[in-house]
């Protein structure tokens, strides 16, 4: 196959269940670096906070660009390029809380490498905890004068269903927001023109290589579209049915190497 660029989503993808990159996968992103391949990460993380976790990842130096905050924010290390767009308007951002306001739930709004929430409990340590990223608890009136990148919501995954059902009744008539189950526990709210593959698009075209010469792997329902748009769509054995639905290729677990063996087998 002819793939010029392979660009990963993080969570349940690149790093296993130990929150690293194993030794068998960092060998063979090296070897597809060597052969010129671009490798990067598409994430719903945002890019500073990404940034900062290269190193404890064990792939520090072998990124090449990275799509952030599911596809608002560009940083292309080989072409200095640093860009964000389409952030939430903050007021629409308290619609959505006040929406969901009597539920069992916290909010996160990842900005600049910190996870800023509304309430200390629980759920915003554990995410704090599992993502490896800072969180301050912040007065969310002043917070949301300005625009965020985007709005995370946290439960229990028990609550999950109840959390999509009440998004179908949200609605704001001066501004257009999306939502998606992004994890077992979190469900997110962004401007609908983002999306993994606008990203995966601006970046294909610095580096004039065509969506057909981009290999992606991924496993939740967010990256069911950049699946979709690529040249080879890889989805992981633990990846979502939606995802796995328009996949090329399922490859093994995020636990067994599943990118390490699909490069070495596939495109080296």
């Amino acid at each position: 196959m002819d793939v010029k660029a392979i660009m990963c989503d993080v969570d349940g993808t690149l790093l296993n269940s130990q929150g690293i990159v194993s030794p068998m996968t960092v060998e063979m992103i090296k070897k597809a670096r060597e052969k010129g391949i671009l490798f990067g990460l598409s994430t719903g993380r945002d890019v500073h906070s990404v940034k900062t976790l290269l190193n404890i990842w064990g792939i520090d130096g072998l990124v090449d660009a990275i799509v952030g905050t599911g596809g608002a924010e560009i940083y292309d290390y080989t072409l200095q390029v640093d860009k964000s767009s389409y952030p939430l308007d903050g007021e629409l951002i308290k619609d959505i809380i006040h929406h969901y306001e009597d539920m069992d739930v916290n909010f996160a709004v990842p900005y600049q490498g910190v996870l800023y929430a509304p309430k200390d409990d629980g759920y915003i340590q554990m995410l704090s905890r599992d993502d490896r990223v800072p969180y301050e608890v912040v007065d969310f009136d002043e917070f949301l004068k300005e625009s965020r990148p985007k709005l995370i919501i946290i439960c229990h995954p028990e609550d999950m269903d109840s959390v999509v059902e009440r998004s179908q009744t949200f609605s704001n008539e001066k501004y257009k927001s999306a939502s998606l189950k992004t994890a077992s526990e979190l469900f997110e709210y962004m401007d609908p023109r983002v999306t993994k593959t606008h990203g995966l698009q601006e970046v294909m075209a610095m580096h004039d290589i065509s969506m057909e010469q981009l290999c992606t792997f991924g496993d939740a329902d967010n990256d069911y579209d950049m699946t979709l748009h690529a040249g080879v769509g890889v989805v992981m054995a633990n990846g979502s049915d939606k995802t796995k639905s328009v996949a090329d290729y399922i490859t093994d677990d995020n636990d067994h190497d599943g990118i390490g063996k699909f490069i070495e087998k596939h495109i080296l």
